[in-house]
């Protein structure tokens, strides 16, 4: 296998890691969803579960991927003490990986099709209606999202194949400062538009009114479920880029760094969107319809529209590249080490591997449209989007904290002692107790809450059963977590 690469630098670290947690989600959800709970009282609480909850969560990845030195395929069989079983949970990191990127590559697919799109002026002067025709149309066509899947793998595979150094962290660093670039440009264009004002002042003006007449409760969970998904945490997506870090930074400092830019992000993504929607009149929808339709409608009002469009998704293809690089380097990592492969062939197997993979979500549009896996009005991509973010992440994430903090784990000791080697913000001891106990019932009710959102719509009887099946799940996790015995 050779000698294990390195970032080159600090910032390719910081802009690789931020890539990753940098998703579509920043940018299509995020702004809808702090409009709607209050504007910047509901980014204070965001803020707030944010340090809270997704930077230790962050923290615990990267400190065992740098003290490991290997993706999740291998770390658990490296810090796990002697006579126990944490390895078994590798195959769950890598299961989840794959299941990402079946619907996502997908997606990236949807954003290269609508940069090509706004370029040529395909949708230049249509209607709303028309404009929704042409996204249903592409998602009827099941061999043209299968092109732009094709382009988004190749392309992604293509510079993961060039190496760490040479490939990941060159491309992500050129790729990030361009999207900062084009985020500051979109942003600055809409303080120009027409009643932005309305705009700015929906979305980060506190209206704390509003957010008590929703209920405190329910904006401080819906804050807290925003932040635990934003950083792309639980599948090991994170500890890799963990696993080519030096020992010259403590890793509080580091995951500070990464938390700051994905916030950033999503914050400017509130600033492009939000007051382009006030400024012609149409409700900033949170979903692939504000992105598809709602957007390009907008872009058809301005001045110089065409321009603004396709830097917008210029701008939204970069943000799913730098995620689909940084996962298809963590599957590349995980196969390269539990089959002894080499780069080369990881990648070359790799590409046709998750080019079969990404086509039912594909044909769930069209042509396996008629399943639906998870009730009435659901698709294939509903089920695999359901796997990763309803289960995957969150149980992973408990996965994470339990093995830094149990004495059959690695032990909060080891912990601690890697996560403060290097110069920087030392990581606080005196919050075991918090970290150990507070965290994991966080994670637990998000995760319960996350299934019965998904199924109270679907009468008592469907809810039970899936509420049984999610209590069966952490049930498993602990009593597979507290018995360690071979």
């Amino acid at each position: 296998m050779g000698k294990r690469e390195k970032f080159g630098s600090r910032l390719g670290f910081i802009l690789v890691s931020a890539g990753c947690a940098v998703g579509l989600g920043n940018v299509w959800k995020f702004p809808y969803i702090c409009g709607e709970n209050g504007g910047a009282a509901f980014i204070l609480l965001y803020l707030v579960c944010l340090v809270a909850l997704g930077l230790p969560i962050l923290i615990s990845e990267f400190a065992i991927g740098r003290a490991s030195r290997h993706s999740l395929a291998k770390a658990f069989h490296d810090l796990e003490p002697a006579n126990t079983r944490w390895h078994h949970f590798s195959w769950y990191g890598i299961i989840g990986n794959y299941l990402l990127m079946m619907f996502y590559t997908m997606i990236g697919g949807w954003m290269i099709n609508y940069c090509f799109r706004m370029l040529i002026g395909n949708m230049a002067g249509l209607s709303t209606e028309e404009i929704g025709e042409k996204f249903n149309s592409m998602l009827n066509s099941p061999i043209e999202m299968t092109i732009f899947m094709i382009i988004t793998v190749v392309v992604s595979f293509s510079i993961c194949s060039l190496g760490l150094q040479n490939g990941v962290e060159r491309i992500t660093k050129i790729m990030m400062i361009l999207l900062i670039l084009l985020m500051i440009m979109l942003a600055g264009h809409s303080f120009f538009l027409p009643n932005m004002e309305l705009g700015l002042k929906f979305y980060l003006i506190p209206d704390f009114k509003k957010m008590f007449d929703i209920g405190f409760g329910n904006v401080l969970f819906a804050a807290m479920t925003h932040a635990f998904f934003t950083l792309s945490v639980g599948m090991g997506s994170m500890e890799i880029f963990g696993s080519y870090l030096n020992k010259s930074r403590s890793l509080t400092g580091e995951g500070l760094n990464v938390l700051l830019l994905d916030t950033f992000v999503a914050l400017m993504a509130g600033i492009i969107i939000i007051p382009s929607c006030f400024a012609y009149g149409v409700k900033p929808d949170a979903g692939p319809s504000l992105l598809f339709i709602t957007l390009p409608t907008v872009f058809n009002h301005m001045v110089y529209g065409r321009i603004w469009g396709t830097a917008f998704f210029v701008f939204m293809s970069f943000a799913s590249f730098s995620t689909v690089i940084a996962v298809f380097e963590n599957i590349l990592s995980m196969t390269m080490e539990v089959f002894g492969w080499e780069r080369k062939k990881a990648v070359s197997i790799n590409i046709v591997l998750i080019i079969l993979l990404s086509l039912p979500a594909i044909l769930g549009f069209n042509i396996l449209s008629g399943i639906h896996p998870m009730g009435p009005g659901t698709g294939i991509m509903d089920l695999e989007d359901f796997l990763v973010s309803y289960n995957i992440l969150p149980l992973g994430s408990l996965l994470f904290i339990l093995f830094i903090t149990k004495k059959n784990g690695w032990g909060w000791d080891n912990f601690l002692e890697e996560v403060n080697t290097g110069d920087g913000i030392p990581y606080p001891a005196s919050i075991h107790v918090y970290v150990k106990y507070i965290i994991p019932a966080i994670i637990i009710i998000i995760y319960l809450k996350g299934y019965y959102d998904m199924f109270k719509g679907f009468g008592p009887k469907v809810l039970a059963f899936w509420m049984t099946v999610a209590f069966a799940f952490l049930a498993l996790i602990f009593s597979y977590t507290t018995n360690q015995k071979r």
